[in-house]
Parts: structure tokens; sequence; C-alpha cells
């Protein structure tokens, strides 16, 4: 009998330490601030190859992320950039300069969590894509419109937010956003321009506008990041024929999108092309040209009762010139057939309290162009 008693407390104990094992509490993923800028609901991407290699067990359906000492249940993405396998695990944190912070990948159902990213297409507005995220919500503008005499309409438009609840549903919901219902609105003219910092191709002294696109494709949808692919329809550019693919991400906790497009044309040659910003006829507003920093800015004129729009745009690589050009500010860039362009523009609105004038939009874009060059974020595993 007591043969019998102390295996059944062996068998017990085995069963304690392979679930311990299981959940594997000593192992750690260190994400560690390096920069000398404060974050505060950082989107950072732990690469699945490194991940999977420290847990190799990983079930993908049955798992939570934890802070590794007071064990508190973080929100997590699993990314998959439009392919059938994970890219990255995203997860939010905020990491003052030089602090660092410890995970744990436990086994269990993680709680569900509120998104804070999303997009979509909109059929029951003339093939809109809208997307948004916990600051700011977009939309660019789909083939119907111009099929059912709408006309193109070129540029990206911004719907300004008071609330870090998801808009974009309702909104349509109601088809009144052109109204504040408490949540923010639409108050953004577009217009016959990029609007908030669309691209287009620069020659001969004039834009050559794009049709509206004509095709979509959702990669990821949340909670944390949302991206999305738009297709062009080929269209003529001073003679030679180009096609463009626009892919768009935005996270959460950011005024940002980023936004990558790959143009194809024949020619060896770069094709030069430019991101614009509209500018309003309305006497005030501020415009900052930071050509060696690739950053252009435009705090616009108060809109009355509406407030006021900042809008920016952030370009990592080479910038040869920005100016006002007839009712738009633009910055000339230089984009390599079949090779991907990359560039942030996003837009604030003083109503919602956080970023209030030209000072802190304009401080706002430098910092995010300095955590652009270095982020700082140092990512490392270990085992105890």
């Amino acid at each position: 009998m007591k043969l019998k008693v102390n295996t059944l407390i062996f068998s017990l104990l085995l069963i304690m330490i392979f679930s311990a094992c299981e959940n594997n509490p000593s192992k750690k993923i260190i994400i560690e601030n390096k920069s000398d800028i404060n974050y505060e609901s950082k989107v950072v991407e732990l690469p699945w190859d490194k991940v999977a290699a420290q847990y190799p067990e990983l079930d993908l359906a049955n798992f939570k992320i934890v802070e590794a000492v007071s064990k508190k249940e973080l929100s997590f993405q699993l990314e998959y950039a439009g392919n059938t396998a994970v890219k990255n695990i995203l997860v939010q944190v905020s990491l003052n300069v030089g602090s660092a912070i410890e995970l744990a990948i436990e086994n269990g159902k993680p709680s569900e969590v509120n998104s804070k990213t999303y997009g979509r297409f909109v059929p029951e507005r003339f093939d809109d894509f809208a997307w948004e995220n916990d600051k700011i919500a977009f939309r660019m503008y789909g083939k119907a419109l111009e099929l059912r005499g709408k006309g193109n309409a070129y540029g990206i438009d911004v719907w300004v937010k008071s609330t870090d609840k998801l808009v974009i549903n309702e909104r349509y919901k109601r088809g009144k956003y052109h109204v504040d219902n408490g949540d923010g609105m639409d108050y953004y003219h577009v217009g016959h321009s990029l609007g908030a910092g669309n691209i287009a191709p620069y020659k001969s002294d004039s834009i050559w506008y794009s049709k509206n696109y004509y095709q979509y494709k959702v990669l990821d949808n949340g909670p944390l990041r949302t991206t999305f692919q738009l297709d062009f329809e080929p269209w003529m550019v001073d003679g030679q024929e180009v096609t463009a693919t626009k892919i768009v991400s935005l996270d959460a906790g950011t005024q940002l999108s980023k936004m990558e497009i790959t143009y194809s044309f024949e020619n060896v040659e770069p094709l030069p092309a430019v991101i614009g910003i509209i500018k309003r006829p309305e006497e005030g507003g501020q415009e900052l040209f930071k050509v060696e920093d690739g950053i252009l800015a435009y705090w616009e004129p108060t809109h009355g009762d509406d407030g006021t729009t900042g809008v920016g745009i952030i370009i990592p690589s080479k910038v040869s010139n920005m100016k006002l050009r007839n009712d738009q500010y633009i910055a000339e860039v230089e984009v390599s057939n079949n090779e991907p362009f990359v560039y942030y523009t996003g837009a604030a609105w003083d109503k919602a309290g956080v970023i209030t004038n030209q000072t802190q939009w304009f401080e706002y874009l430098d910092t995010k162009k300095q955590e652009l060059l270095n982020s700082g974020i140092e990512i490392s595993f270990k085992s105890e």
C-alpha cells in the first residue's frame, strides 16, 4: 500500500514538473529600450522564427503572453503579412529610456481583446477603402466612384477622431460623417489633389495622377496592426505606361500610416514622383519643409468650430526638393522600377486633446523620424 501511495505521489510530481516545463517559466523574452526616446504604447515585432526556436512546441491557438514578474497578460497579434505562415508576434509595450521588460509565454487561452486597428472595403460607399486605429482614421477611393460618374479622387482622406474606439463602421452606418457626433468627423477636403500624403509620378512639371484603385487585399486586420494592399490599373505617364501597387499599414498608438509603393514601368531610369499635402485657401496655417530630414508638414488654418488638423509626411530616403506647387505642398523623390518605396504619412486633430498646436505636431514628426532612423529597441531571449 505504501509503495502504491509513493508511486502515486511520484506520478503527480512528474505531472506538475511537466506542466511547469510546458509553460516554460524559465524562458524569457527581453525587450530593451536603448534609444533616447521614451516609448508609449509602441508596437514591437517579435520575429516568429526566433520565438519558435525558443518555444518549439508552442500551440498557436492556445498561448498567452505575460509580464514575467507581474504575470499581467499582454494583448498580442500574430502577423501573417498576407501569407499562411506567421511572420511576427506583435506586442504593444511602453518603455522609458534605458528600461526593459521581460515577457514569458504560457500555455492557455488568451483573454479577449478590443481591437485597436481596423480596415475594410466599403462597397456601400462607392468602394472606399477605410482604415483606422485608436488615434485617427483615413480612406482612399475606389473604382465605383469614377464608374458612377463621380470622377477620380486621387488623394488620401482624413477622418479625425476624439475617441480611442473604432468608428468607421458606425460612421458609415449613420451616413452623416461630416457631422461631429461626439467622436470626430470628416471635414478634410481632398478635392483633385494628393490630399493627406498620397504619391504620384511627376514629370514635365506635371503630376500624373492614377485612377482610383480597382482591387484590394487585406493582409492583416488587428488588433494591433492592420495592413492591406491596393492595386491600380496601368496609366500613361508622359508617354510611358506605369502600374502601381500600394501596401498600407497602420499600428495602434500612432498618427502615421506606413506606405509602401511599388511602381512598374519600362524605363531603366528612376521615375520622378511627388508626395503631397493639399494647402487650404484660408488665411493662417503653417508649413514645415525639412528636406534633409525628409519631413514635410502642414498645420492647417482652423476650420471654424471643427478645429484644426495637422498633416505630415516622413520620407526616410533621399528627398531632392520641397516646395509649394499651385495648391499643394510637395516633396520630390525618385522611385526605382519594381522596388518598394517607403514613406509615412498621417494626421492629428487638436480637438482630440493630445496634439493641440503646430509646435507639438512638428515635434511629434521629428521624434518619429528619429525613431525610424534608430528605434533602439533590442529583443533577446534567455533561458534560466
